[in-house]
């Protein structure tokens, strides 16, 4: 197949979740193309077009990080092609990590929606992306038995009057973030909650959300396909994000470590009841972040981690992704437009 990723920028990808999938189907013998959200073309009356950058098939790439060295590298290939001549277009970069570029916020899931409309496979969904585009009002969709308490709001007095119901201890956070960047723990300590409220609202609206104590112990990152924990050879996409000492952020960006988790019967079912929406929606791919029984983030548009299941001895689960989409491109084939975008997104 023809597989198209999407990142934010060619020239400043990481190595992390993306680049593994773009390895691994390269390794499946697959046609693997990547681009950044400034390099979609349209052209009126015609297909839209895009600058894709691919590395010669014959290229050995026996790990993510020489992937990423020879897509970024002089021998990488340039080529414009037709979105049509595409199976798949894999939307995977992250709108919040576009300091200085409020371009290219939107661009990705803009010019997906087109291409979609070219009857080209796009994951996930593109319309369930542009209803989800700000996850953190998304994941107020959820049942309220999975969530903690929080209110969403610009008003300093809401959330003043929300932070004294909760015996002074919450946590504040952008709506629009990510990477543990601008969240703070505001107890009756705390001698600056005026100056982080009115720095927070005047980036946009706040999130206050009630204080978990067993985030202690961490967070988990859960990964779900196809509405489905991700298991291969009995071991599941699950691991444990544990901040480092006084810091209560358990980000990888911000130095949390990485250990291990089983699937608890509170995390099942938060699964269970986060997963027909999600299938629904036509959202493949996405990760929940949960503190001991509740969910306290969901991630559609460039779920992560995977980069680090080696640390604690778990496989990779790129193979699983895609041989995923493999299948999803073969159900294309064989039901001739019978199948929506939708609904081939999130069938096994």
């Amino acid at each position: 197949m023809k597989i198209c990723f999407v990142l934010n920028d060619i020239e400043t990808e990481g190595n992390g979740t993306s680049t593994a999938l773009m390895c691994m189907a390269h390794q499946r013998g697959h046609e693997v193309f990547a681009m950044g959200v400034g390099d979609f073309n349209f052209h009126h009356d015609a297909p839209i077009t895009i600058n894709a950058t691919q590395i010669p098939k014959n290229t050995k790439t026996k790990s993510p990080g020489k992937f990423l060295e020879a897509l970024q590298g002089k021998k990488a290939r340039k080529k414009q092609l037709d979105c049509n001549e595409l199976d798949v277009l894999f939307i995977r970069n992250n709108p919040t990590e576009e300091v200085g570029r409020q371009w290219a916020e939107q661009a990705g899931v803009a010019f997906g929606r087109m291409v979609q409309q070219a009857d080209v496979l796009v994951l996930n969904d593109a319309y369930a992306l542009s209803h989800a585009f700000i996850d953190k009002l998304y994941f107020e969709e959820l049942p309220a038995e999975i969530k903690p308490d929080s209110l969403i709001t610009r008003d300093k007095d809401q959330l003043l009057d929300f932070w004294e119901k909760k015996d002074k201890k919450m946590v504040l956070k952008p709506l629009e973030g990510s990477g543990g960047q601008d969240v703070y723990l505001i107890d009756e300590h705390e001698k600056n909650v005026n100056q982080i409220i009115d720095h927070l609202s005047s980036q946009g609206y706040v999130i206050a959300q009630e204080f978990l104590p067993a985030v202690k112990d961490g967070d988990v990152r859960v990964l779900l396909l196809n509405g489905k924990v991700m298991e291969k050879d009995g071991e599941k996409a699950i691991i444990r994000r544990v901040a480092g000492e006084g810091e209560f952020r358990s980000n990888f960006a911000l130095g949390a470590t990485a250990d291990s988790s089983d699937l608890t019967p509170e995390m099942q079912r938060i699964v269970d009841l986060t997963a027909p929406k999600l299938i629904r929606d036509g959202l493949f791919f996405v990760g929940l972040d949960i503190v001991k029984d509740k969910l306290i983030e969901i991630n559609v548009l460039s779920p992560g981690g995977m980069e680090h299941f080696k640390d604690i001895g778990l496989p990779p689960f790129t193979d699983v992704v895609i041989e995923a989409i493999e299948r999803k491109v073969e159900y294309k084939k064989m039901y001739e437009g019978q199948l929506s975008n939708r609904t081939l997104a999130t069938m096994n």
